[in-house]
């Protein structure tokens, strides 16, 4: 019979109320929880650029060693009025909230790992353990976490599969911007004297190719405002839109044809444009001769779990690490449906997280 010390962690945990740039109740029960096991959690400097109130959070372990395990403070929408239903193999909520699983479940099996460890007095190797803010929104954390300078791999611990399976790879997102500028006009009594935005945008984006582009890759344009009334001719259209894809010189290469096709039809059609494009998060691949591919590949296996590495279409703070030049990979902890108010966790699978936790840091 498993104790009920981890699920009582994280009932704590999802029972606290903060989104993206207000972590700081999470950050301070988590200082609370490692202060009880004689471990400091130091905020780092960060604040000013995330627009969080609190900063993201740091914790060596002996030296620090030269990797950390890591999971995101904040959650996508609120837990306030949280009802948790623990039933005999699973943790719900009542269904009229998220439960809070991503990535609460990450901070607790860390949590539990940890003190587990401490309670045994056992030995333990240097490790870091990193806790970012705002990972549903910006990823400014990870982006920003102010890790050793001696940290070479990261291991996070905020995947939706199952524990088993660790992402070693994941694609990158480039958001786009475009404001097309036409000409007012009353669109009954002069409309040849205007220019109509609408229209032009509308010409961009018939051109530009949509869904899937090929295996690996993928464009959306997601949103499109305009106009300001019926009678009169659209002075002014924004649209936004993302690539997606594995390989960092597709999503430049489409961005670049994009890019194209918005200068080639707004000067056909006598418009201005303003093209913004930048990287949400750049995509990643680690082979398998990589130290943290490695590691995770051994701590899997020696829970006993099939170890099963995949590719995600999706982004997490593994991305931005990885672009800073510190190895990492997402690994499965089971909180699934997140976002959604049927988002469950498996009690089995939070404990195997936990295991997999416990086999990084024991020595």
């Amino acid at each position: 019979m498993q104790d009920r010390r981890l699920i009582d962690i994280f009932l704590e945990l999802t029972a606290i109320d903060a989104l993206s740039q207000n972590e700081k109740p999470v950050a301070d029960y988590i200082k609370k929880f490692l202060a009880n096991l004689g471990i400091t959690a130091v905020e780092d400097t960060t604040t000013e650029l995330t627009g969080s109130n609190t900063g993201n959070l740091i914790c060596k372990v002996g030296t620090g060693g030269d990797f950390a395990l890591l999971s995101h403070m904040d959650t996508a929408r609120p837990t306030k009025n949280l009802i948790a239903i623990v039933s005999e193999d699973r943790i719900t909520s009542s269904g009229d909230t998220i439960l809070g699983g991503d990535d609460r479940a990450g901070i607790s099996v860390i949590l539990y790992a940890v003190e587990k460890a401490v309670r045994e007095n056992a030995a333990l190797k240097d490790f870091t353990i990193g806790f970012t803010v705002c990972e549903e929104t910006t990823m400014l954390g990870s982006r920003t976490i102010m890790l050793p300078e001696q940290i070479r791999g990261g291991i996070i611990f905020d995947s939706q599969y199952r524990p088993g399976k660790f992402i070693y790879a994941a694609c990158g997102a480039m958001y786009f911007k475009v404001k097309i500028i036409g000409k007012a006009s009353h669109a009954g009594i002069f409309p040849e004297k205007g220019i109509n935005s609408i229209a032009v945008a509308s010409a961009i984006i018939a051109n530009i190719s949509q869904g899937r582009i090929d295996e690996e890759t993928t464009v959306n344009i997601g949103t499109i405002q305009g106009g300001e009334a019926t009678n009169v001719v659209s002075p002014v259209t924004v649209f936004e839109g993302e690539v997606r894809s594995f390989d960092k010189d597709k999503v430049e290469k489409v961005m670049g044809d994009i890019r194209t096709t918005i200068i080639k039809l707004s000067e056909h059609m006598k418009a201005q444009y303003i093209i913004d494009d930048r990287w949400d998060f750049e995509p990643f691949v680690l082979p398998e001769v990589s130290p943290t591919y490695k590691r995770i590949y051994s701590a899997i296996a020696e829970t006993g779990l099939e170890v099963q590495p995949v590719r995600s279409l999706g982004g997490s703070d593994a991305n931005s690490l990885n672009a800073r030049g510190i190895e990492s990979v997402n690994i499965g902890i089971g909180a699934q449906n997140p976002h959604g108010d049927d988002e469950f966790i498996l009690i089995e699978d939070l404990y195997k997280a936990a295991e997999i936790a416990s086999k990084l840091i024991r020595k």
